[in-house]
């Protein structure tokens, strides 16, 4: 039987003294990413505020559209409001239990406000945070996740009656239709779990009913490798059927990992054109160039380059300028020598000490 699936409406994420980006429709997908630290005393710490907007600027131009902040505390919501007032970058605030909270960000340029309406409580403070997004014009997010169920779909859930992909579906359907009755529609949703199939089957479900845009992502994905092959399996099948208006691969790892990875996932789901594309030897016993090296120094730099080349790293002559002929620029290992080659023609042979100082010059020259 074929899947009939919602085409997701338009909604705005910032605008005025932040940047607008579209999400729904027939938008690109977007990627966020979360900040992985604490924003306490940053208000009045010039140093590390300038840090935190110095990483948010390298985070956009490496391919990040948007970033969320956990603000647990009225602290971090001070600080929050501040970082918002120096940067375009969209910032969402990440709320839980504590609704007061999300009008404090909303004294700020808060693009998005992320709720878990399960953990705020009474529909009144629901209804706060409407009305004060819609008063701003402020998105928000709503986020469920499997443990925080209402007890009827919790319990179902346990009794076997339903499975959890329902009851997540279900969950955010609820939480939906209070904000259509309070007449608010510049939200989105997603429903995380921690099982690829579980994030499938819930998002399908919802994506055949409701025309919500929806933000999909495997909760507590792992570190690094698990997290990237549960994101992989979950995002490619639901971004192949049309599901999908905004990513975050999550890891435990930095942002920089969570956005890379998001960024070949629609790559390879043709859903990103342009911009560099890497490609490395594993490496083996026949090394004369430390691959894995020079990539973890030039990764993040390579793809914020705004140029539609193929790069080639390899670690010997036999996958150098062989296999990686197609590249429009290379390096490999050459016995005691490192080479730079350009589509399978050899340009230097230098010393491996000069190879990062070569390679910038190549590289440049394209």
């Amino acid at each position: 039987m074929e899947k009939q699936f919602k085409i997701p409406r338009e909604i705005s994420i910032g605008g005025n003294s932040v940047e607008k980006i579209l999400i729904g429709a027939k938008n690109p997908v977007t990627i966020q990413t979360m900040w992985k630290e604490g924003i306490v005393g940053v208000k009045d710490d010039f140093s590390r505020m300038d840090s935190i907007l110095e990483k948010i600027a390298q985070l956009k131009t490496l391919g990040c559209n948007i970033i969320r902040f956990a603000v647990p505390d009225e602290k971090s919501a001070e600080s929050f409001v501040e970082i918002c007032k120096r940067t375009s970058v969209p910032l969402v605030a990440d709320i839980h239990f504590d609704y007061r909270l999300a009008l404090k960000c909303l004294e700020g340029p808060v693009a998005a406000i992320r709720i878990n309406p399960g953990n705020i409580g009474a529909r009144e403070r629901v209804q706060a945070v409407v009305s004060g997004c819609k008063e701003k014009g402020v998105a928000i997010r709503i986020g469920v996740n499997s443990g925080s169920l209402p007890h009827d779909l919790a319990d179902a859930v346990e009794n076997g009656k339903i499975s959890r992909a329902t009851a997540l579906c279900e969950t955010a359907a609820r939480e939906s239709a209070v904000f259509d009755e309070l007449g608010f529609d510049q939200f989105i949703v997603s429903m995380k779990a921690s099982s690829v199939q579980e994030t499938i089957d819930s998002n399908e479900e919802f994506a055949r009913k409701y025309d919500i845009p929806l933000h999909i992502g495997v909760t507590e994905a792992g570190p690094l490798i698990t997290g990237v092959v549960k994101s992989t399996l979950a995002f490619s099948h639901l971004l192949r059927e049309g599901i999908g208006s905004t990513i975050r691969v999550s890891l435990s790892s930095s942002p920089e990992n969570e956005v890379v990875a998001g960024l070949e996932i629609l790559r390879e789901c043709g859903l990103r054109k342009g911009g560099v594309t890497l490609v490395s030897c594993p490496r083996c016993g026949r090394l004369g160039f430390d691959v894995h090296g020079f990539m973890e120094k030039w990764q993040n730099e390579l793809l914020s380059m705004k140029k539609d080349i193929t790069v080639a790293v390899m670690g010997c002559v036999v996958n150098g300028p062989g296999e990686g002929k197609h590249a429009d620029i290379g390096i490999a290992g050459a016995g005691e020598k490192v080479i730079i080659f350009r589509k399978g023609k050899i340009v230097r042979t230098v010393d491996a000490q000069d190879a990062d100082t070569e390679f910038r010059k190549e590289l440049q020259s394209l």
